[in-house]
């Protein structure tokens, strides 16, 4: 055999070796990451805290690179502190009603359309007109749920939050007085009471307002009961032209009276 046959030969055992050894140390590798994965799964599923954990860190870490990434915070639960939904999903009287105010308020049909089914829901368990109820909210605020009067009402519902500061306590405090579901829970409870206790609807508008013991309430009842007709007429499936939306309380507010808040409830159910 030629030298250069031998240095053939010897180049051919020399990469036959090498591929051997490869294969040898890929195959020994594969084994091993299969067996730190089973290892891992038998791990993370007899000890849930430590997938629990994890997971966390993971979560966090790849929000963390998508907040770098887009300049804002990730926060993926925050549709759940948003008081909306879409009105397509609510029955037809209802969603009529949420655009017919949409459109007269100029307000996001979305958040009204949760606050026209708290309405409907809270009117069908105490037995309260939706409509009535929607229309004290239209005059009151024109439904903004941070509205405050000068003696300190607050709220969609314009609730004198300290005077019926126990109401808020079932909610976590105070506070809660802008929370718009809260709120409109709150006063309309508030509104029971007052009609409950003049003993007409008009009265207890005027004792809402606080103007139980005045001669008038600057026609503040007329306005409600008229927006509460137009609201009706809407939900029946009437067209009722969208107007200007009228001035946002117009009576003076004053100081609740005594024979009004002595019989708060003391619970909400």
């Amino acid at each position: 055999m030629t030298a250069l046959g031998k240095t053939g030969r010897a180049l051919r055992t020399f990469a036959s070796d090498v591929a051997d050894g490869f294969f040898e140390i890929t195959h020994n590798s594969f084994a091993l990451v299969g067996l730190a994965t089973v290892f891992c799964v038998i791990t993370l599923t007899a000890r849930p805290d430590l997938r629990q954990a994890g997971e966390t860190k993971l979560m966090g870490w790849l929000q963390a690179r998508q907040s770098a990434a887009i300049g804002l915070p990730v926060q993926l639960d925050a549709i759940e502190r948003a008081t909306a939904m879409n009105p397509t999903d609510l029955p037809k009287q209802q969603a009529a009603v949420a655009y017919w105010l949409s459109k007269k308020y100029r307000v996001a049909p979305e958040p009204l359309g949760a606050l026209v089914a708290e309405a409907y829901e809270i009117g069908k368990r105490d037995k309260l007109d939706p409509t009535l109820i929607l229309a004290v909210m239209a005059i009151e605020s024109g439904f903004n749920p941070f509205a405050q009067s000068s003696v300190g009402a607050q709220g969609l519902m314009q609730v004198m939050t300290r005077v019926h500061s126990d109401k808020y306590e079932f909610f976590g405090g105070k506070l809660a007085a802008f929370d718009p579901v809260t709120n409109l829970r709150v006063g309309v409870k508030v509104l029971q009471e007052c009609i409950r206790r003049a003993g007409s609807l008009e009265a207890g508008l005027k004792f809402y307002v606080g103007a139980a013991n005045l001669d008038g309430d600057n026609g503040y009842a007329g306005k409600v009961l008229a927006e509460h007709s137009r609201l009706k007429l809407v939900a029946s499936g009437r067209a009722v032209p969208v107007a200007a939306p009228p001035v946002v309380r117009t009576v003076a507010p004053v100081e609740p009276q005594p024979e009004i808040v002595e019989d708060k409830v003391a619970t909400i159910s």
